[in-house]
């Protein structure tokens, strides 16, 4: 793996000055942004994980004049914005209960406990900027390298925890899985509880699902989906008939150059039938 981009995330304009202000080894870049920038790629969304307390972390970016929003402060995250720079910073947490929608947590200065409650091993590579070390506690890194999305632990119980999970799954597979098929476990697993997604708000769903479609080629993912019935509790009027129309917009967009458009691929999925069109725009 190549760790140039992820050097380079810990130089960007106003993140020396907030790791600085947090303390040297209290906080770590985490999630998307250590993934992404393994694979090259520009880091977007900058998170960081650390062991004080989110006041701690309001009481030190207010003594260096950084501005913070208590965001999402119940759940240890306050947003810091440090010369233009976004950055939400979140205290280490531990579950302590869940019911597939939202989850109770605890404070913790544990890092791997705090790793276990993350959805793939993709998604729980930590970068310590001031060691320059990569934290790595499930396997993530190879993962990466392999296009593989894999579940933390035990399949079945992540998705328990969390349903959005399923849809994640397919997501995460659509844009970086090296193979055509998903994972075995995973899949399997996202299969039996697909159940679960009805339990979800209608905003939640539509949210994931668009990213999804939003993806270069979502085709032969949304298929695997549409074959094994993934999508049939919340979206049963998308069907296999509509695949190859998928297929066929995704390659027009292509060779004309036009930028992937969700609401248009979703369409072509959809029977000609605008009452049903209608119906299913409500329901999302």
């Amino acid at each position: 793996m190549d760790f140039t981009h992820l050097a380079e995330l810990g130089r960007r304009p106003g993140l020396p000055r907030l790791l600085e202000a947090l303390g040297n080894g209290t906080a770590r870049f985490v999630g998307g942004a250590v993934r992404d920038s393994l694979l090259g790629q520009d880091a977007k969304d900058l998170d960081l994980a650390t062991t004080l307390s989110p006041y701690e972390v309001m009481r030190r970016c207010g003594a260096a004049g950084i501005k913070t929003v208590p965001t999402g402060i119940e759940h240890g995250t306050v947003t810091a914005i440090s010369d233009g720079q976004v950055v939400e910073v979140t205290t280490l947490r531990a579950d302590l209960a869940t019911d597939g929608r939202h989850a109770t947590v605890a404070f913790t200065d544990d890092w791997k406990l705090d790793a276990e409650r993350r959805d793939f091993t993709i998604n729980a590579l930590y970068w310590n900027p001031a060691e320059g070390r990569l934290h790595d506690y499930f396997g993530g890194s190879e993962d990466l390298a392999a296009g593989r999305v894999r579940f933390i632990g035990n399949a079945l119980a992540r998705i328990a925890e969390d349903h959005l999970r399923i849809l994640r799954f397919f997501r995460f597979h659509a844009r970086f899985g090296a193979g055509a098929e998903p994972d075995a476990e995973g899949l399997e697993a996202c299969i039996a509880r697909a159940n679960d997604l009805m339990a979800l708000s209608r905003e939640r769903i539509a949210d994931e699902w668009l990213k999804l479609l939003s993806l270069p080629d979502p085709s032969p993912t949304v298929r695997i989906m549409v074959e094994t019935s993934i999508l049939a509790p919340v979206l049963p009027e998308v069907s296999v008939e509509a695949l190859p129309l998928l297929a066929a917009l995704v390659s027009a967009e292509a060779r004309a150059g036009i930028p992937p458009d969700p609401l248009r691929r979703f369409a072509a999925l959809l029977p000609r039938d605008p009452l049903l069109a209608e119906k299913v725009a409500a329901r999302l």
